[in-house]
């Protein structure tokens, strides 16, 4: 197997190791960047690595033949590969391999060093998202043979699956929502520590004092994100709202909006803060493992109106930081925007709130957890 470079000789004490699934940019990355500071010479596994990220980690990160697959779109597609992949690493010259995980990393064959890993999530496409991977795989022209190719081996990769994810000595779920996921799935217990937030950004003095108009969704627009229930409930109830972000749903979310609805698309970092420190809301209408975004929106201030399930039942403190709504319907979202009235929000509340996500907290309950591993080694 060859590796894009050796990895790099750490000093006195535990020798660390990081792998994780892929490098490409989103809320699992921070994971492994916070990680990355609390143990800067560690080198980094990992099946593909974008330039970006490989210099925010300074280079330690270590690839192999992956990184050179000809097919890029279908590189993130194909487990199988990914599997041979990580169980062929030799990590058995560190004393600690952490893996961050909603795929294959978790994975790898350690006998020496004890191994914990963060999970992200069971592996969407094995398990709670089977379905909806079923109805849009993401390929294009090819999504039928996508759909033939996973209902092929569906099988035999969840009994992968679950055999990997007891090869952990420890496993930390990003929220109580995964935490009940990994033991539905893999029939494992978990110690929950959320990922970290960098949610300095949204908390400028200059933000705090806009005049609260409106109402706000962000991320990237694909189905199971459902920004349509958002969209079409504002459409409805002629109330204003923006729309940040693109991806492969935008052409319909576009014509399902009304005159009140505004989509800017991609847009820089300086507009989210501002649209997110003057909403009066931000709807997060989504079912997700965590939901970084709706953090944020929480740390400037805002309050997040968001479907009862998931990761948002950790932040969303209905009447303090915002409301839940029962059902992923527009009726049950349109019942809760009639009666909401953003005066009755604090935005100390709300900022309080995101700051228990912040990047020293993670930083404080992952070095314990560690400390507690290497104290009771393998239970």
């Amino acid at each position: 197997m060859t590796l894009r470079k050796p990895p790099v000789r750490q000093g006195p004490g535990p020798r660390v190791a990081i792998v994780h699934d892929w490098l490409i940019g989103g809320g699992a990355e921070l994971v492994v960047e916070q990680l990355h500071k609390l143990y800067p010479e560690a080198p980094i596994y990992t099946s593909y690595c974008t330039p970006e990220w490989r210099q925010r980690l300074d280079g330690k990160v270590v690839t192999g033949w992956l990184q050179h697959w000809p097919f890029s779109r279908l590189r993130k597609f194909i487990p199988p590969l990914r599997i041979w992949w990580f169980t062929h690493l030799d990590l058995e010259k560190f004393d600690l391999v952490i893996s961050s995980s909603g795929a294959e990393a978790k994975g790898i064959r350690t006998t020496h060093p004890l191994h914990i890993n963060y999970c992200h999530a069971p592996t969407h496409y094995y398990w709670s998202r089977y379905d909806e991977y079923m109805r849009a795989p993401g390929f294009g022209l090819f999504d039928p043979l996508a759909r033939l190719g996973l209902r092929l081996l569906v099988a035999p990769l969840r009994r992968w699956d679950y055999k990997a994810a007891q090869r952990p000595d420890y496993i930390i779920a990003n929220s109580k929502h995964i935490q009940a996921e990994i033991k539905k799935y893999y029939d494992r217990a978990s110690l929950v520590i959320h990922p970290p937030v960098y949610f300095e950004r949204f908390q400028k003095l200059s933000n705090q004092h806009l005049e609260r108009r409106g109402f706000v969704v962000s991320g990237r627009q694909t189905p199971y994100k459902r920004f349509d229930v958002a969209i079409v409930a504002c459409t409805e109830l002629d109330l204003p709202l923006t729309v940040i972000g693109d991806g492969p749903d935008h052409k319909r979310l576009r014509r399902l909006g009304g005159k009140t609805v505004t989509f800017l698309g991609r847009v820089s970092d300086a507009v989210v803060e501002e649209e997110f420190g003057r909403a009066q809301a931000f709807i997060f209408p989504g079912l997700d493992d965590f939901g970084i975004t709706p953090v944020e929106a929480l740390a400037a201030g805002t309050p997040v109106i968001a479907y009862g399930a998931g990761g948002a039942l950790d932040y969303v403190r209905p009447g303090i930081t915002g409301e839940l709504f029962a059902e992923q319907t527009v009726a049950s979202l349109k019942k809760i925007l009639k009666q909401f009235d953003s005066r009755k929000y604090l935005s100390k509340d709300c900022r309080l709130t995101a700051q228990q996500f912040s990047t020293e907290a993670f930083a404080h309950h992952i070095q314990q957890a560690i400390m507690h591993a290497q104290s009771h080694g393998r239970d």
